[in-house]
């Protein structure tokens, strides 16, 4: 049974799962899309929109503080992260992002999407 499982390991170490989420983030509010497989654009859907949600206060302290706890390396993003895009879903509840689906992939079949902003 797959009862209480939050996350998908996509067949890697927690750090590199962990440090790969991050790097595709950082694509995504860099450009403003990403192309992925559909599992890898669902778990950077749920790290983004966490993120997203922490960024709606403005730019406070604390705020400030976790959302460079959750994103450490890369200040630049962070900025832009607080100054363009959560400023966009100061009224929207929730679902910044959605996930289109691209076909698959010719190589090896994997299941492509591109991971946008709303």
């Amino acid at each position: 049974m797959k009862h209480q499982i939050g996350y998908r390991k996509l067949n890697k170490k927690p750090a590199h799962r962990r440090s790969m989420i991050r790097n595709q983030a950082i694509t995504l509010i860099d450009n403003g899309h990403l192309v992925t497989t559909k599992a890898r654009a669902k778990e950077v859907r749920i790290f983004v929109e966490k993120l997203v949600t922490i960024a709606r206060v403005g730019n406070e302290f604390n705020a400030r503080r976790r959302a460079q706890a959750i994103l450490p390396y890369k200040q630049e993003t962070l900025i832009r992260l607080f100054k363009e895009v959560a400023p966009r879903y100061v009224d929207r509840p929730g679902g910044y992002t959605r996930i289109i689906p691209l076909g698959r992939r010719l190589s090896d079949t994997a299941e492509l999407a591109r991971l946008e902003w709303v």
